[in-house]
């Protein structure tokens, strides 16, 4: 993506070089509901809860800082340039419905931290708390995104989880995460699940809708390092990589063909009220 030399955003709060805190992740749940709702969900979850919390013991602990390095600096300086985008693209697109865009907070950080939705780690991978209305990465996912997961890396694929999580930042503005949340109370697990789906898929069609709206600061390969990315952390991709099976009622996220698919159409059409996924996911 072109950013460099492109306006930054105010609205990120670098922790990076301040310590983690401290997060007790294994005596308390909240680390591990972030961690299955963001990255695994389901059946997966459940196999990997127990393990988190054997390994935490229930004990808190202390993440170590390091300096900021050129290339972190760096890094930092791309997501103000990505969020920056957001805050441009969805305020035109709010103003143009006839509403005020809310711009949200970015936090980076590194190891854990505390949000106004509980304590987590690296682990639960980037996630957006409702509760204080801000982005949380480590960019640390990244690298396990590619080493682990097969992405094909490069910096549109932190641009895709950005803006896919921003996407969830115009859901809750938008109130239908209150109204999916509301839909769930007194459905089976597999019913709820599949609201979730729709709802993670819709989040990643408005990351399409911004990388519509933002193609002439594209370079070439982006759109496939997004779908890349997409792929990667479909809920059917993640089980087979972690359990060497998929069972289908438990996804949260959609599979990898549906999230890459969703995204697609978001960024041909550019429509936001062509994000019909909770109508078409049953």
């Amino acid at each position: 993506m072109k950013w460099q030399g492109r306006r930054q955003s105010d609205n990120v709060e670098d922790r990076r070089s301040i310590s983690g805190g401290k997060v007790a992740i294994g005596g308390g749940v909240v680390g591990i509901i972030i961690l299955l709702l963001n990255v695994f969900g389901g059946e997966t979850g459940k196999q990997i809860a127990p393990v988190l919390e054997q390994m935490q013991g229930g004990q808190t602990q202390t993440e170590a800082a390091a300096p900021l390095s050129k290339e972190d600096e760096e890094m930092g300086n791309f997501v103000r340039v990505t969020l920056a985008d957001t805050e441009d693209i969805w305020g035109k697109i709010f103003e143009e419905h006839g509403m005020t865009y809310e711009k949200p907070k970015l936090v980076l950080f590194r190891g854990s931290v505390q949000t106004a939705c509980g304590g987590a780690s690296s682990a639960s991978g980037p996630f957006y708390c409702p509760g204080d209305r801000k982005v949380y990465m480590d960019l640390a996912f990244f690298e396990e995104l590619k080493n682990k997961f097969g992405a094909k890396g490069g910096d549109f694929a932190i641009a895709y989880v950005i803006a896919h999580e921003i996407g969830h930042h115009i859901q809750t503005l938008l109130g239908t995460s209150a109204k999916m949340r509301q839909e769930q109370e007194g459905k089976s697990e597999a019913e709820a699940n599949k609201l979730s789906v729709a709802l993670e898929l819709q989040a990643d069609f408005y990351a399409g809708v911004w990388a519509h709206y933002n193609q002439q600061n594209l370079d070439t390969g982006d759109i496939d390092e997004a779908l890349s990315a997409a792929n990667a952390v479909g809920d059917d991709a993640i089980q087979s990589k972690m359990q060497g099976h998929v069972v289908p009622d438990s996804f949260t996220h959609g599979t990898s063909e549906q999230r890459m698919y969703w995204f697609k159409k978001g960024f041909k059409t550019g429509d936001i009220k062509q994000g019909t996924t909770f109508e078409e996911i049953q």
